[in-house]
């Protein structure tokens, strides 16, 4: 699959594959250099099926590598700057045997001696195939190594879709960075990279490189309405917003609709166990969205969400198997239904069991987000010796509240917006950031 996506990237050579404030490259140069990276890795001896790991974020030499390396029919592991603390870490688990440094204008290249044998390596191996490794966001304990074939994912990309502008938010290492990437090359579109994550640098971009489409994640949507950035930019560009990663909260979706009227928003899903699902949203400013995709098949179980994919990862490196006899996925994602439409409710593993009653995080963060003063609020269940579970919040403020002034407030507040059992019964408040570097929120006692 990498020789189509070559392919394409060489019918119109001039358009412009990749630019941000450092760089602009068209697909000749990008393809230039990739050559290079070629003939680097000939020059350097890094054999096919060999488990290679890479550092740095999107640019010309990164994705060129990532194009190299796959062509090299490697196991590749990307590793974004974001993650650098856990560098080490990821390296050991996917045992990689060359590590690559892009922190400068050179590629600097370090054989580890390491000996990858993982079986599902061999398996990438028996079938001449480049693999992909990527890592859980390891909230709820050790990050897991997903192991991906890499030749089946650009698979997907076959089919030629709508070029767009895309600014793309998503890091390489994460399945949805990956995705986006992909979809660009394949499509002859543009890439744009913003200086930084921020609500007001991402604006910027928006603004000065004519972006069309931002895939991004619900809560950096809300740091964006809070820091009031869409004021200060012209973001007229802008025809499409894709969210996911983590449920939205419906009160921030009204908010983004009415603040972005003629922008489209459209719910995306998926998992880099699964991939990517094709998705569908009711309206752009509806919750309820219809999954699947040639490639996938879907079904509800105990409200559930089951995914059985073509394009699924073959397995952890460091975990059991998690799919059943006939290729299923347990999500861990709880579902509404109605008709083909679904509708997210949140991960089964953070769902608050209040005395026999479900209280879904999201629901509760979408009213206390309503509340004035309020720039982040993270809800989650602490444990409670009579009733199992009780709703904790933890909040971010804009103005300097108490403690006590904060949960007076936030009472009268819910009292006629959530049933009872719903109103958290502990808050906390902090001033550090509720979300990590994927820009998820971090739904744990830790950090408060």
């Amino acid at each position: 699959m990498i020789a189509h996506f070559l392919d394409i990237m060489r019918k119109n050579p001039e358009h412009e594959a990749l630019v941000s404030s450092q760089f602009s490259v068209n697909y000749r140069e990008l393809l230039e250099r990739y050559e290079q990276y070629r003939s680097w890795i000939a020059r350097n001896r890094i054999p096919s099926g060999a488990v290679v790991s890479f550092d740095g974020d999107y640019s010309p030499n990164s994705v060129s590598l990532l194009l190299a390396l796959a062509s090299n029919k490697n196991i590749v592991v990307p590793l974004s700057n974001d993650s650098r603390n856990h560098f080490s870490e990821f390296r050991e688990i996917a045992a990689t045997e060359y590590d690559i440094s892009l922190d400068g204008s050179e590629a600097k290249l370090q054989p580890t001696g390491r000996n990858a044998d993982h079986p599902l390596y061999e398996q990438l191996r028996g079938r001449d195939s480049a693999g992909l490794v990527l890592f859980s966001s390891g909230s709820t304990g050790k990050s897991k190594g997903i192991v991906q074939d890499l030749e089946k994912l650009m698979q997907k990309f076959r089919i030629p879709r709508k070029p767009m502008r895309m600014l793309i938010f998503l890091q390489l290492d994460h399945i949805g960075g990956i995705n986006s990437l992909l979809y660009s090359l394949a499509n002859q579109g543009t890439v744009i990279v913003s200086d930084k994550r921020t609500p007001s640098s991402v604006c910027k971009a928006i603004q000065e490189y004519k972006a069309e489409l931002l895939p991004t994640s619900p809560t950096f949507l809300n740091l964006l309405m809070l820091s009031r950035a869409h004021e200060e930019y012209d973001l007229s560009s802008l025809n499409l917003i894709t969210y996911g990663t983590e449920p939205m909260q419906e009160s921030t979706l009204q908010k983004i609709a009415k603040i972005l009227p003629d922008t489209e928003l459209h719910q995306t899903y998926g998992l880099s166990e699964v991939g990517i699902l094709r998705s569908k949203s009711r309206s752009t400013d509806s919750l309820w969205l219809k999954v699947g995709g040639e490639e996938f098949t879907t079904k509800v179980v105990n409200n559930t969400l089951w995914i059985k994919s073509d394009s699924a990862m073959l397995g952890y490196l460091n975990a059991p198997n998690p799919f059943d006899e006939e290729g299923f996925l347990d999500t861990g994602d709880l579902v509404d239904q109605d008709g083909e439409w679904i509708k997210i409710l949140g991960r089964a593993s953070e769902i608050i069991n209040v005395g026999g009653y479900k209280v879904y995080p999201a629901e509760v963060e979408s009213v206390l987000l309503d509340m004035p003063d309020i720039d982040d609020v993270v809800v989650f269940g602490e444990d409670h010796p009579i009733i199992g579970k009780i709703v904790a919040a933890k909040f971010k403020l804009a103005a300097s509240k108490t403690h006590k002034q904060l949960k007076a407030e936030m009472l009268g507040f819910c009292k006629d917006k959530l049933q009872s059992y719903k109103i958290p019964g502990k808050i906390y408040i902090t001033d550090d950031e509720t979300y990590n570097e994927r820009y998820k929120r971090m739904r744990r006692k830790e950090k408060i």
